[in-house]
């Protein structure tokens, strides 16, 4: 054992209770569980906040802290990751999805995940979308193909009589 000179011994400080009966030892574990604590609120809630919405309440997982109190030390939210009623609604909400899940600050292994998924939903969508538009491209361009070559050929097929009809 140490002496700091003032007849205490330097091992002493770690078990003599400081502060709120708890030692210092135990007073740094109390430090740690409280940031802990506020870094696992504030990740769920950005989530929440920017998957309004489609998100679900936030859920934790608490550690009992020297001091009597529960300190979250893991959370999660849940979030609908299901198709929109169309591609651009699809795409709508697969760019909530992507924003809800990086929303926090240090993104975790499978808030990556969730954005990664968003990423292949939304380019499935644009996909679809890009289908549905070459193919409704396509109608019109051979509607207006058809048209022309109906009216050249009506014109080719026409009344082969000269003359006019007049009223009067």
């Amino acid at each position: 054992m140490g002496d700091r000179g003032g007849g205490r011994p330097v091992d002493a400080e770690k078990s003599s209770p400081v502060r709120n009966g708890l030692s210092v030892e135990e007073q740094r574990q109390v430090e740690v569980l409280r940031a802990t604590d506020r870094k696992v609120r504030a990740h769920e809630l950005a989530h929440i906040a920017a998957g309004a919405g489609l998100t679900g309440a936030a859920s934790f997982t608490y550690q009992l802290g020297p001091d009597n109190q529960r300190y979250a030390v893991a959370g999660e939210v849940s979030i609908d990751i299901s198709s929109g009623g169309d591609p651009e609604e699809t795409i709508a909400k697969a760019q909530q999805i992507r924003a809800a899940a990086l929303a926090p600050a240090d993104p975790s292994p499978q808030d990556r995940k969730v954005a990664a998924l968003a990423t292949k939903m939304e380019d499935s969508a644009r996909q679809e979308l890009a289908s549905q538009g070459s193919a409704a491209s396509q109608s019109v361009t051979d509607a207006r193909v058809g048209g022309a070559l109906a009216a050249y050929q009506a014109q080719a097929d026409g009344p082969r009589s000269a003359g006019f009809s007049v009223f009067a």
